[in-house]
């Protein structure tokens, strides 16, 4: 991260912002679903839990002006330590891609017939990631073959029973398990919660995967294109393409990564083109020829016409 991209205030932390982000396209996407329990919305600020070692500073981040974002601790549990806050700092600018320049993006997608009404809706909208590699593929795996709504479901009973909160003002905090503490796991602590018997087994054997060593985000970064990182992914059991390539977008941030086998994308192509049938792989494959290094993003906006 270059120097330039936050200033440490102690309290509060001020983010830098590229031009193409607007704070309220994404407060807009984050309030799309009620069931979220990893954090809250309220008066355009967002208030979150951030595990950092042993720290889980709360969060508010709010919009100072179109420059600037305002990153303040809350409670009892404003870190001392300029490495965690500026690990908090790094957080929050992975968390929204506030590092990625878009520019390049926009001129194409301006121009493209699927794309073009896509940026100009939803202008400044940044793929919210998710930056532990243990929450994207569970929450990957939970999105297998079911309705949103239902995935929402089953991720608040998750970690309501096996997560960590942390209390503020009446309000609870909640953070996503970790690993260790669902490698140990019984099959049916997980199928308790409604969840399918293999869904709860590959949950299960990823967190094993992570504690191990044989998995991590940084293993997965260090392979140099998304390819690699995909093809490393597919080998564990219950992570196919499409799991992949999502967790490749919103965790590894490899703008390439391309989810084409997605119901949410082939139903927002039939809308856009206003088709009686969902597009094939191959027709998809030929939409897509100007979106070379960008299909991520450009799944994801088409995404927001439908999310």
């Amino acid at each position: 991260m270059t120097i330039q991209s936050w200033e440490d205030n102690g309290y509060e932390l001020k983010l830098f912002l590229p031009k193409e982000f607007d704070f309220e396209e994404n407060i807009n996407y984050l309030s799309r679903n009620r069931n979220e329990c990893l954090f809250h919305i309220h008066d355009n600020r967002i208030y979150k839990a951030i595990q950092i070692g042993e720290e889980t500073p709360i969060i508010e981040v709010r919009s100072a002006d179109e420059n600037h974002l305002i990153v303040r601790f809350l409670g009892e549990q404003i870190p001392t330590s300029r490495k965690i806050r500026s690990d908090v700092a790094l957080h929050v600018r992975e968390w929204f891609d506030l590092d990625r320049d878009l520019s390049p993006f926009y001129s194409m997608a301006k121009d493209d017939p699927l794309l073009g009404e896509a940026v100009e809706s939803f202008y400044g909208l940044r793929i919210i990631g998710i930056p532990d590699i243990f929450e994207a593929l569970c929450w990957g795996i939970l999105g297998q073959q079911i309705n949103l709504s239902f995935a929402y479901t089953l991720k608040r009973r998750m970690v309501e029973k096996f997560g960590r909160s942390v209390l503020h003002n009446g309000a609870t905090y909640w953070v996503f398990p970790s690993p260790a503490e669902i490698a140990e796991l019984p099959v049916e602590e997980l199928e308790n919660l409604r969840m399918t018997k293999k869904k709860s087994e590959y949950i299960i054997g990823v967190a094993q995967q992570i504690v191990d060593g044989k998995l991590s985000k940084e293993m997965l970064q260090q392979m140099g294109d998304y390819k690699s990182a995909e093809n490393i992914l597919v080998k564990i059991r219950g992570i196919g393409p499409w799991t992949a390539n999502y967790v490749l977008m919103r965790c590894l941030r490899y703008p390439s990564a391309f989810p084409i086998d997605d119901v949410g994308l082939q139903n927002s192509i039939k809308h856009r083109l206003d088709k009686e049938k969902k597009p094939t792989k191959e027709e998809i494959l030929k939409l897509a020829v100007n979106w070379a290094n960008w299909e991520s993003y450009a799944t994801f906006y088409l995404w927001r016409f439908l999310y």
